[in-house]
C-alpha cells in the first residue's frame, strides 16, 4: 500500500508567523524614521526623543511575561488574536499620543508619548513568547533551531523593510500620523487573515497528514520522563535554574544591540553624516543586510553542531559566546571609526554576527523547560527586555553628554557581558525544586 509522504504544512505556520511578526516590528521601528516631523512639532531634545523610544520597553517587558504565560493557559492561538488586535490599535494611536499629553498632563507632550508607547509596547511584547510556544508545538526536534531561526527572520527583516516602508509612506503622505493609521490597519488586516489558517497544535488542522505528524511528535514522544518532570515545575523554578538565567542575560545583550541600532541608527546618521530622509530609507536597511542571512544560517549552524558532536553546550552556548565575542570587537571598532562606510559596514558585521545565535537563546528554553515553554520564554523575555527601555534611553544620554561614539562602547560592554553568561549555560540542564524527583519516579 502506497503511505503518502509528510505534509508540510508546519512550513506555512512558520512563513505565517513571520508576516505577523514582520509587521509587529515594523510598526515598533517605524518612529525612528518619523525623528524629523515628531521632534520638529513637540520640541523634544535628544535626552527626550531616547526617552519617548525607551517608554515602548517599558509596556514590552511584561507584554512579554504575561503573553508567555497566557500562551501556556489560553493557547497560542488565542493570544495571537488579542495581541494583534491590540497592537494594531495602539499603532493607530500613535496619531494623537502628543495631543493626549498636552491636553490631559500639563502640557506635556512626552508624557503622552509615554502613555501610548507603554501599552503599545504591552501589546507588542507576546509575539516572541508566542512564536517560541508555535514553535515548540510545530517544529520537529531535529530542525528546531532552526524552525526557531524562521521565526526570528522577522526581527532583521522587519528592521530592514522599516526603513523604506516608514520613510516610502512618510514622503507619500507628507504625515508621521497617517504611516500609523496605514501600519494599524494593514495589522488587523493580516491578524484577520491569520486566524482563519492557524491552529494550535498540528493534531488540530486537516492540512496536517498522519506522516508529518509522526515527524513532529518523534522524538519529544521518545522522551515522556523529561516532560512529565518539567510540567510540574512552577513559573518561579525559572529563577531557580543557573542555565535559564544566565541564558535571559544572554539574549539582554542580543536586545541590547537590536534596539540601540533600531532606534538611534536614521538620526545618528542623520548628525553625524548629514543624510536626508529621502536617503535613509535605503541607507537604514543596510546595517540589517547581513543580519537576515545570519539568523537562518546561525539555527542551521546550530543544528549542524548538535547532530556533529551531541553535545548541546557547544551547539548552544559556545556558539553564542564565540558569535557575541566577535561582535562586542566590531562595536568597539565602530566607536573610533570616522569614515561614513566604515561605521555603517562595521555596524552591518557586528549586527550580522549579534543575529547569528538568535535562535540559540529560544532553543534553550525549548531544550531545558520543554513543558513550560511560554511561561518560561516570557520571563526570559521580561528580563532580556530591560535592553528595550535602556539601550534607547542611556545611548539619548551618552550621545548628548558624550557623543555618538559612547553609545557604541556601551553597546560593547552589553554584550561583552553576554559572552560571559552563555559561557555559563548548560542547555537541557532544567530547574530542580522540591518534589522534582518524585515527579520522574511518578513518569517512570
Amino acid at each position: 500500500m502506497h503511505v503518502p509522504p509528510p505534509s508540510r504544512y508546519r512550513f506555512t505556520i512558520f512563513f505565517l508567523i513571520v508576516v505577523i511578526a514582520l509587521i509587529n516590528y515594523i510598526d515598533r521601528g517605524a518612529i525612528a524614521y518619523a525623528a524629523g516631523q515628531i521632534i520638529g512639532e513637540y520640541g523634544f531634545d535628544r535626552a527626550g526623543w531616547g526617552a519617548v523610544m525607551g517608554y515602548f520597553g517599558y509596556g514590552y517587558m511584561f507584554g512579554a511575561l504575561i503573553g508567555g504565560a497566557l500562551a501556556d493557559r489560553l493557547g497560542a492561538k488565542r493570544v495571537w488574536m488579542i495581541a494583534g488586535i491590540a497592537w494594531s490599535l495602539f499603532a493607530i494611536c500613535m496619531v494623537w499620543a502628543g495631543d493626549i499629553g498636552l491636553a490631559v498632563f500639563g502640557g506635556s507632550a512626552l508624557s503622552g508619548f509615554a502613555l501610548v508607547r507603554i501599552f503599545f509596547g504591552f501589546s507588542e511584547g507576546p509575539a516572541y513568547s508566542i512564536i517560541n510556544k508555535t514553535m515548540s508545538a510545530w517544529a520537529a526536534p531535529s530542525e528546531r533551531g532552526f524552525a526557531v531561526s524562521i521565526g526570528l527572520l522577522s526581527t532583521p527583516l522587519g528592521a530592514l523593510l522599516t526603513a523604506p516602508v516608514a520613510v516610502g509612506l512618510i514622503l507619500l503622505t507628507g504625515s508621521w500620523r497617517t504611516m500609523y493609521v496605514v501600519l494599524g490597519v494593514l495589522g488587523l488586516v493580516l491578524i484577520a487573515l491569520f486566524s482563519r489558517v492557524y491552529a494550535n497544535r498540528p493534531e488540530d488542522h486537516p492540512k496536517v497528514n498522519a506522516a508529518e505528524l509522526a515527524l513532529i511528535r518523534a522524538e519529544r514522544d521518545a522522551a515522556p520522563n523529561a516532560a512529565s518532570a518539567n510540567a510540574t515545575l512552577p513559573w518561579w523554578a525559572f529563577f531557580k535554574s543557573r542555565t535559564l538565567m544566565f541564558n535571559a542575560i544572554g539574549y539582554f545583550a542580543f536586545i541590547y544591540v537590536n534596539f540601540m541600532l533600531l532606534t538611534w541608527t536614521p538620526k545618528y546618521l542623520h548628525d553625524e553624516f548629514n543624510f536626508t530622509l529621502s536617503s535613509l530609507w535605503y541607507v537604514g536597511m543596510i546595517p540589517w543586510v547581513g543580519a537576515c542571512f545570519t539568523v537562518l544560517l546561525g539555527g542551521r549552524i546550530s543544528d549542524w553542531l548538535l547532530k556533529r558532536t551531541g553535545k548541546l553546550v557547544i551547539a548552544r552556548s559556545w556558539f553564542a559566546a564565540g558569535s557575541l565575542l566577535l561582535t562586542t570587537l566590531c562595536f568597539l571598532a565602530v566607536s573610533q571609526a570616522h569614515s561614513v562606510w566604515a561605521v555603517i559596514a562595521l555596524m552591518t558585521l557586528g549586527n550580522a554576527l549579534n543575529a547569528l545565535p538568535n535562535s540559540v537563546y529560544w532553543a534553550v528554553v525549548i531544550d531545558t523547560a520543554p513543558s513550560r515553554v511560554g511561561t518560561f520564554s516570557g520571563i526570559m523575555h521580561f528580563i532580556a527586555n530591560i535592553a528595550a527601555v535602556l539601550a534607547p534611553t542611556l545611548a539619548g544620554i551618552l550621545s548628548a553628554r558624550y557623543g555618538y561614539s559612547s553609545m557604541f562602547i556601551a553597546t560593547s560592554v552589553a554584550t561583552a557581558v553576554g559572552v560571559f553568561a552563555m559561557l555559563q549555560v548548560r542547555p537541557g540542564e532544567g530547574p530542580r525544586v522540591q518534589g522534582d524527583a518524585d515527579a520522574v519516579a511518578t513518569a517512570k
